[in-house]
């Protein structure tokens, strides 16, 4: 059993602090909860809405319609109202009609509270009585949340949150709600698992440039920043940003940046550098549609092979996906891992839909364990940074030690001097093939969920993780024969790995599924020869993909 409840008005109406209430106070009853964001790029006005998906059932995805929408405008009550299924209740700040039901939030938020910017409150209970849940449990989870604005502030809110559900108690339970499963209370956001996983695998120093969807990371270290150690800096753009790192790395410092695409445009020279000096930089680039500035609070797959083709010249680099907060919380220190124990550049590249979307899990341990940073900790009298290795692989030594550590831009002698010998450009780029073989060797491999043996198989990767799996469940569910095989790794692949996964599942027909217009990481399997011919199921409105649009389009 599932409802989807859909809170929506204006920005500055306290809608996302109205989800982000309901959606703990829900975890804290034991249900799985799923939580996505609409919303425009704007302070104030517009119309922005923020779902709340409860279950009996793990939940990975959000869902097309509300069963319960909440509406504080009357233009979220109009537009959104087609949206709702069939058996729904819509509660509206204002008059709607016969199958509106019309509570006065912000009237009674100026009555009892004495502001109108508490109709959060009173809306937030009126939802919880038409789901049949305990008041009280929303009102600790308010008041807990508001705990630092003092107690006459948290006094005010919770006697809204008590009027809003007296209000709606002629509805209490008009909506046939699951019941609690002892489902995980802690809710994590995919930002906020980036956020502590970089905390806790010993990242020291974090800097960026605002952009969003990344901002969410770069605002949970530096909420983190004083217990964990880390120096936070905000750079003056994303040049400086990605140098400034590249200087941090080159000290030891285990550094990373957050950015979207066009941020991650101004970024290509300096991930040059950090490529012929051998550095461990980590990125975080969370996608939104482009080009240029685009739709700056939606989501998108789009920048797929302009990460993986960023920058001038050729040198080795690692591209994970996550589709999970989960994943994101362990592919995070993997791509921490894997950069300095290899000197590349490692690239997280998530989207808006998984950064913002929210769901409850196991806690997430956030114990600090520093990942090792592979320091040649007592080089030799003749130590030089760059020498030849066999694993593709030279010593790395800290500047400052007993080491004298030459490093620049140029294409240099093993001392780190510059040369322009041909032989020694060669040998550096056949040190770094050996590198890349390397990386394609330990890539992680596909992730198979459903049948070993089906017809249909959905190649999903990053965030299409959640509404694949779950179309996977409604088509097996129906009786059809569908699987999917998730990428969390994009580059380097294993290409006779992949091949082998997907001749294992036979299946007579191969879509993948992405979050662009062209098929982007269908071209790159493609022109890899993992891939032969496949069917391309493409969205890029700028909105994720749900489980039920998935199912119904692999149908057709």
């Amino acid at each position: 059993m599932e409802l989807n409840v859909r809170i929506a008005g204006e920005a500055g109406q306290g809608i996302e602090t109205t989800g982000s209430v309901l959606i703990e106070a829900l975890a804290s009853l034991g249900l799985h909860v799923f939580s996505t964001q609409d919303y425009m790029s704007r302070i104030r006005g517009g119309l922005n809405w923020f779902d709340v998906r409860i279950a009996d059932t793990e939940l990975f995805a959000g869902k097309q319609k509300a069963d319960c929408l909440v509406a504080f405008t009357k233009e979220a009550l109009e537009r959104l109202r087609p949206d709702v299924s069939p058996k729904n209740v819509t509660l509206f700040d204002g008059e709607g009609g016969t199958d509106v039901v019309s509570l006065p939030f912000a009237e009674v938020a100026k009555e009892v509270g004495g502001s109108t910017i508490m109709a959060n409150a009173v809306a937030a209970g009126a939802v919880f009585a038409v789901l049949g849940y305990e008041v009280e449990i929303l009102s600790t989870h308010l008041a807990s949340a508001l705990e630092k604005k003092g107690d006459e502030v948290v006094r005010k809110n919770v006697a809204c949150v008590q009027r809003g559900a007296e209000l709606a108690a002629w509805h209490a339970g008009a909506l046939k709600a699951p019941a609690g499963v002892g489902a995980p209370a802690h809710v994590y956001s995919g930002g906020d698992a980036v956020g502590l996983a970089s905390a806790a695998a010993g990242v020291k120093f974090v800097t960026a440039y605002p952009m969003s969807p990344s901002t969410s990371v770069f605002t949970a270290l530096a909420g983190i920043a004083d217990e964990y150690g880390i120096v936070v800096e905000q750079a003056e753009d994303e040049i400086a940003a990605i140098n400034m790192i590249c200087g941090a790395a080159y000290a030891g410092v285990p550094a990373m940046t957050t950015t979207s695409g066009g941020g991650f445009a101004l970024m290509a020279e300096g991930l040059s550098l950090a490529g012929i000096m051998e550095l461990p930089v980590f990125i975080l680039l969370a996608q939104r549609p482009g080009p240029a500035t685009g739709l700056p609070t939606r989501t998108a797959q789009q920048d797929l092979k302009f990460v993986l083709y960023a920058g001038h010249g050729e040198f080795p680099r690692v591209v994970y996906a996550p589709g999970t907060p989960r994943q994101a919380y362990e592919l995070t220190r993997r791509a921490l891992e894997t950069a300095h124990a290899f000197q590349c550049p490692a690239i997280l590249l998530a989207d808006q839909f998984l950064i913002d979307s929210r769901k409850n899990m196991p806690p997430l341990d956030g114990t600090l364990r520093p990942i090792d940073r592979h320091i040649f900790e007592n080089p030799p009298a003749d130590y030089v940074r760059y020498a030849p290795s066999p694993d593709g692989v030279s010593p790395r030594a800290l500047p400052g030690s007993a080491a004298f550590v030459v490093s620049d831009s140029h294409v240099h002698t093993p001392d780190g001097h510059i040369t322009e010998e041909a032989e020694v450009a060669v040998r550096i780029q056949n040190q770094w093939g050996t590198k890349a073989r390397r990386l394609a060797d330990e890539a992680l491999l596909a992730d198979l969920y459903g049948p070993k043996n089906a017809d249909h198989l959905l190649i999903a990767w990053g965030s299409t993780y959640g509404p694949c799996r779950e179309a996977v469940d409604v088509l097996n569910a129906e009786g059809k024969s569908a699987a999917m095989l998730h990428f969390a790794q994009v580059w380097p692949i294993d290409v006779a790995a992949v091949r082998r996964a997907i001749e294992a599942v036979g299946a007579r027909k191969i879509t993948c599924v992405e979050g662009n217009a062209t098929g982007q990481f269908a071209s790159v399997l493609r022109e890899a020869g993992a891939l032969g011919e496949c069917e391309l199921m493409l969205r890029y409105d700028g909105r994720p993909f749900s489980g039920e649009e998935i199912a119904a389009r692999a149908e057709q």
